[in-house]
């Protein structure tokens, strides 16, 4: 329990009259009061009198005490007020409403987040997580996106703080830290949420984190978990989508793995599947026999969708000439990348060698 929450509570309580208002631990010891004074100080007579009254409200040596009961039935903390008449025993009893209600949203928050974070890293058996979510009044089928933020180059602790400031729904919404470099962000989502709002969602932590602290970041977007127990594989997917997208998509930022398309396959499959389809597919000559040139006229032929006219202007060179390029590549490789089936494989064969290529330099 942070001993600011009691804080925040006690400085208001400070401005509705001139008694002292406090809060003392399960061993006596003043972690809030009014009076900065006596912070710290150490009342053990008065944790075993409030220990012993059975949550009454009691009154010691001129103060009176009221006990916050935790989940152990045993008093955790006690809120006082100075004096004991009968003005001290209305206040008390009005300071321990305000701090225990802070005292209960503070632990919901806490337990949701540390119920959410073991959904995701699949720490909970699948039949307990309905168990929890009702115990703790948890919406269970309510969609949600699933984002993960990975700092690159260095990690900042004020990453999480920032970007809970941008998610003002804290029982609803939940910003975990996973380690020094990821964060994951779990957000409840209206039912007709599209990707693209979900990216517009990332792009805005993406500049926040940016223009604040600086930071350089990779998002993954996962597929809308419409079930908690989803949760844990759309966080798989946020995974994914960052790692195909390190291969793939090097100039992107955020990556939702919707939109992965065969990069996701080719992910997925050994590297000795991988060398056996590039050998089969270039027969003639290996694709490594292509020059820098041939390979970005291939490139920019696949960006114009095969068109010809359109290409030769984006490369300002003559159609004939870049005819005389196409028929060079139908001649090393058999592929005529005029034609669709032939260059959808020659497009495959293209990421399957740069897939081949990451893993060589891991």
């Amino acid at each position: 329990m942070s001993n600011s929450v009691f804080q925040s509570v006690i400085v208001q309580l400070k401005e509705i009259s001139d008694r002292t208002f406090g809060v003392i631990d399960a061993e006596g010891c003043v972690v809030s009061s009014t009076d900065m004074s006596v912070l710290g100080e150490r009342w053990a007579g008065a944790a075993v009198k409030v220990g012993s009254a059975n949550d009454s409200i009691l009154a010691y040596e001129q103060k009176t005490f009221k006990a916050i009961v935790g989940n152990s039935n045993y008093f955790e903390y006690a809120v006082f007020c100075s004096g004991d008449d009968e003005l001290a025993r209305s206040f008390c009893q009005m300071a321990y409403i305000a701090l225990n209600d802070a005292k209960c949203f503070y632990e919901e928050k806490h337990d949701r987040g540390t119920f959410v974070k073991n959904i995701i890293m699949d720490n909970i058996l699948p039949g307990d997580i309905y168990i929890r979510a009702k115990e703790l009044h948890f919406a269970t089928d309510s969609p949600r996106a699933v984002f993960l933020i990975r700092q690159v180059g260095h990690g900042d602790v004020a990453t999480v703080d920032v970007l809970s400031g941008l998610f003002p729904d804290k029982l609803q919404d939940f910003v975990l830290s996973i380690n020094e470099m990821d964060i994951a962000v779990v957000k409840q989502i209206s039912p007709n949420t599209t990707g693209e709002e979900l990216e517009k969602l990332a792009q805005s932590m993406e500049d926040t984190l940016k223009n604040e602290l600086r930071i350089k970041t990779v998002i993954g977007i996962g597929t809308v978990a419409n079930r908690l127990r989803e949760l844990a594989d759309s966080y798989k997917e946020a995974q994914t989508a960052i790692d195909v997208g390190k291969v793939f998509d090097t100039e992107k930022s955020i990556i939702n793995y919707e939109n992965l398309g065969i990069g996701r396959l080719i992910y997925q499959l050994p590297t000795t599947l991988c060398e056996i389809f590039l050998s089969e597919v270039f027969k003639r000559n290996s694709i490594d026999s292509l020059d820098q040139e041939t390979l970005f006229t291939i490139n920019k032929f696949f960006e114009n969708n095969l068109n010809v006219s359109e290409t030769s202007r984006k490369l300002f060179v003559h159609r004939n000439t870049l005819v005389y390029r196409l028929e060079k590549i139908k001649k090393l490789t058999g592929l005529d990348l005029r034609q669709f089936d032939h260059a959808i494989v020659f497009k495959v064969a293209l990421m399957v060698r740069k897939y081949l290529s990451s893993r060589e330099t891991r």
